[in-house]
């Protein structure tokens, strides 16, 4: 079982699909790992970090590492591979010097309380409650010890939490010393002090914690040795212990203290030692370290991920398929791509158990290299972006630390999933912002590696100057305008209808002119193509080339005479008056097949005359394949024929969303990356972008500026797609139309102005004229206003002035209607 059936769509057309020139064999089992182009996801200290296996020492591959690391799905945008969400919003924080103002005079405070009440100044009504609730038995011998010292230790206990909350200890802990030991800690070597614990194998993470306790334990017995009178306990006994030296007070003091040496020197080690590592992974296994972190308020929740176990096969009865699958796994001979690729044809088996069998058999041929893609590729020769194909994204920036963006989104990784581009996406920018580099580039390569596991079909359109991906990147790769081109287009979809194939033809034709047409529009453009189509088809079996229709739409004499014969011939009596009627309109004014002449004439060139040959003789490329994990690049001609550009741009698009809610099975994420969309959005280009959502497709625009798009459209445009991207460098007037869809904000403002004072007392008089001889300046006080307003979350002049090179406005929208407010993102590397 090759594709497992996958990879196989209904009611389609087996010679429109472009596959290799055989059908790949399964291959034989790999003696090494596949060549990895990428590091799964991972960031390099990420990767290090999974070196390391979970046993006996062993060195963990990359795959599984990329496997094993937790992705929290906390929103639309967000890069969910190992995503920490963010607490709470702080308020702001308060200075260093006032903070430890403040800690030390709790601290003194505190002393001077605990001073009073071991000193008896306090009177005896603090140990009225333990005297209260004790029973008489308990006020004697050894017992009266134990209790005073815990009633003591309480006490303490309470003045220390009371006098360290209103002081801010834990606040000046984590700004002073907790970053000095943090550097102190990231300096040590990678074996003594690993970034990532999780990383670490089992035996490990016991045996730095069986040493840890080991070198605690001498530490603590050196403190509390007596024969040792320079131990620690020792010299804190002797300037502590009352000088009565009752046989109480010291048992007391003996008590506290080396319990206080002990929980110093386990806080000091207990990081090495990874005890949270240990308590996550043995005592609370349900839980990662991410899980504190994932509260309803953020919305966060963890995907939790089979660790290539494959138990979902184990409990279908495929015990062994499970332990080839988990064999190659864990020695590298698997690859993130046939991870996925073998979920999806796992999930198609589940769907239909009759193919269990065959899966079955193929993984046991070919383990991780079953169900190959029909190109017989496992992953792509490059790749440029961090790619995460158990959550299909993409992670093309990070979100800015800007005080625009939302608190909980600063900092984060910014992604794109087919969950976001099934509401279509529009990118704004001026030449050289990066929209083709850090987006289409990025989007496109994560497209072919999804298509590769059997979960996407893309088609990118762009000139031959600004390529998305190199050639071996796809199935088919067609240069309209290049002889040497290995496949042909399909001018008409792969349809048989005639009258689709006729309105897909009008919108490319004079989609644009439909407002300049009479009758308001392209009705009539469909008619006159349809009364032609129509008969070509039932007359030859096929529908014209460019060349033909020209002649037709020309009112040529003698192809209308050609053709009248034939269908004369077959008995066609109702072509015969469809193409009568055509003659009888030609004749009259406006009619739309000169205007249809004029614009096919523009494909009736000697450049492409190898091109749209609907005859059968070239390899042709249909969008009616959509259902199939396609792969297809079309290169438009970049100069001396850009009107024709613009005509297969809409070809292209208009056939795209035809084919794609057309489909019957939609299983397969099918998405149109259309780079430089300048005049293709018209009328009906906008209705099949918004009919995409419920179709699993959707469409990647780029743009120069909304002035390539007619005035009427624009609004409707920018409401059509759900995710809207501004680059640095649009214009003001392109804002204002970002800054409008994205709406306002309610936002708290605080206006603070001074007021001059003036006193009529003396001395209060006298007091200010001393303070203005001193400072120059009038005395006044500061009158805050804080209010709640309603503000654009972006203004026009912002997205024109505020955003730097290298970064653009981003908000997505899921297909679900999960929105996510506009986002300043750094696309940088």
């Amino acid at each position: 079982m090759d594709t497992e059936g996958t990879h196989d769509a209904r009611n389609t057309h087996s010679d429109h699909i472009p596959r290799p020139a055989a059908p790949p064999n399964p291959p034989p089992r790999p003696s090494v790992p596949p060549r990895a182009s990428g590091s799964y996801g991972l960031s390099s200290g990420a990767t290090t970090a999974g070196a390391a296996g979970r046993g006996g020492g062993v060195p963990q591959s990359p795959f599984m590492a990329w496997l094993g690391t937790p992705r929290v799905l906390a929103g639309p945008g967000v890069w969910a591979f190992d995503h920490k969400p963010k607490p709470k919003e702080r308020p702001q924080e308060i200075a260093v010097p006032q903070l430890i103002a403040g800690a030390v005079v709790s601290f003194l405070c505190a002393w001077l309380i605990w001073s009073l009440l071991m000193n008896g100044y306090l009177g005896p009504y603090w140990k009225w409650p333990r005297e209260v609730m004790l029973p008489d038995s308990w006020k004697t011998g050894n017992a009266n010890i134990i209790t005073s010292f815990v009633y003591m230790a309480l006490i303490l206990g309470a003045i220390i939490a009371v006098f360290g909350r209103v002081g801010r200890w834990p606040a000046l802990f984590r700004r002073l010393i907790s970053p000095v030991a943090n550097r102190v800690w990231n300096r040590l070597p990678s074996w003594l002090a690993p970034k990532e614990p999780s990383a670490l194998p089992g035996g490990q993470l016991v045996a730095r914690a069986v040493l840890t306790l080991a070198l605690v334990w001498f530490l603590w017995q050196w403190c509390i040795d007596k024969s040792t009178d320079s131990s620690l306990l020792m010299l804190q006994l002797e300037n502590l212990t009352p000088a009565s030296g009752d046989g109480a007070s010291y048992f007391y003091y003996a008590t506290s203290y080396s319990l206080i040496d002990l929980g110093v020197l386990l806080a000091l080690f207990s990081r090495f030692a990874c005890l949270p590592e240990l308590r996550r992974r043995y005592v609370s296994p349900g839980r990662t370290p991410s899980d504190p972190a994932l509260t309803p308020e953020n919305g966060a929740r963890l995907l939790q991920v089979d660790q290539a176990e494959w138990a979902d096969l184990r409990a279908a009865g495929a015990p062994e398929a499970a332990d080839r699958l988990a064999s190659e796994a864990r020695s590298g001979l698997m690859n993130d791509v046939d991870h996925t690729r073998i979920a999806r044809a796992w999930q198609s088996v589940r769907a239909q158990p009759s193919r269990l069998p065959a899966f079955i058999d193929s993984v046991r041929k070919a383990g991780a290299a079953a169900c190959l893609h029909p190109s017989g590729a496992r992953d792509l020769p490059s790749r440029i972006a961090r790619h995460d194909l158990l959550t299909s994204q993409v992670r093309i920036g990070t979100a800015s630390e800007d005080v625009r963006n939302p608190y909980d989104r600063r900092g984060t990784g910014f992604a794109l999933e087919p969950d976001v581009l099934g509401t279509s996406l529009l990118a704004l920018g001026p030449a050289g912002s990066g929209k083709t580099a850090r987006l289409v580039r990025p989007l496109v390569e994560t497209l072919c590696l999804q298509a590769l596991a059997g979960r996407a079909a893309v088609v990118s359109v762009g000139t031959a100057g600004s390529v998305s991906a190199p050639d071996d990147t796809f199935d088919a790769v067609i240069r309209i305008g290049q002889r040497d081109a290995d496949c042909d287009l399909d001018l008409y979809g792969g349809t048989t209808d005639a009258d689709e194939a006729a309105a897909i033809l009008a919108e490319a034709l004079v989609g644009d002119l439909v407002a300049t047409m009479s009758g308001g529009d392209g009705r009539r453009a469909v008619t006159v193509l349809g009364q032609l189509l129509g008969p070509f088809q039932v007359a030859n079996g096929r529908f014209p080339g460019v060349s033909e229709l020209r002649e037709l739409l020309d009112g040529s004499q003698e192809a209308m005479e050609g053709l009248r014969a034939t269908l004369r011939a077959a008995g066609e009596g109702s072509a015969l008056r469809e193409l009568a009627a055509r003659e009888r309109q030609a004749e009259r004014p406006g009619d739309p097949g000169v205007m249809l002449a004029d614009r096919i004439a523009l494909l009736d060139r000697p450049a492409f005359a190898d091109f749209f040959d609907p005859s059968g003789r070239s390899r042709q490329v249909s969008l009616r394949s959509l259902d199939h994990p396609l792969r297809v690049r079309i290169d438009l001609p970049e100069r001396g024929h850009a009107d024709a550009s613009r005509i297969l741009a809409r070809l292209v698009l208009a056939q795209f969303t035809e084919c794609a809610v057309a489909r019957t099975d939609r299983s397969v994420f099918a998405c149109l990356v259309l780079d430089d969309a300048s005049h293709v959005v018209t009328q009906e280009a906008l209705r099949g972008l918004q009919r995409l959502r419920t179709a699993n497709a959707g469409v990647v625009l780029t743009m120069r500026g909304l002035d390539e798009v007619p005035e009427s459209l624009r609004g409707a445009l920018l409401g059509a797609v759900g995710c809207r991207m501004a680059f640095a460098g649009v214009t003001v007037w392109d804002g204002a139309r970002f800054a409008e869809v994205w709406g306002k904000a309610w936002v708290e403002t605080r206006d603070v102005t001074d007021r001059q004072i003036v006193s009529d007392e003396p001395f209060t008089k006298v007091m200010h004229s001393i303070r203005r001889l001193v400072t120059g300046k009038n005395v006044t006080a500061k009158a805050v206003t804080v209010r709640t307003v309603e503000r654009e979350r972006w203004s026009a002049s912002e997205l024109a002035n505020a955003v730097p090179p290298g970064h653009a406005v981003l908000s997505v929208t899921s297909v679900t209607g999960e929105a996510a407010p506009p986002v300043l993102v750094d696309l940088r590397p």
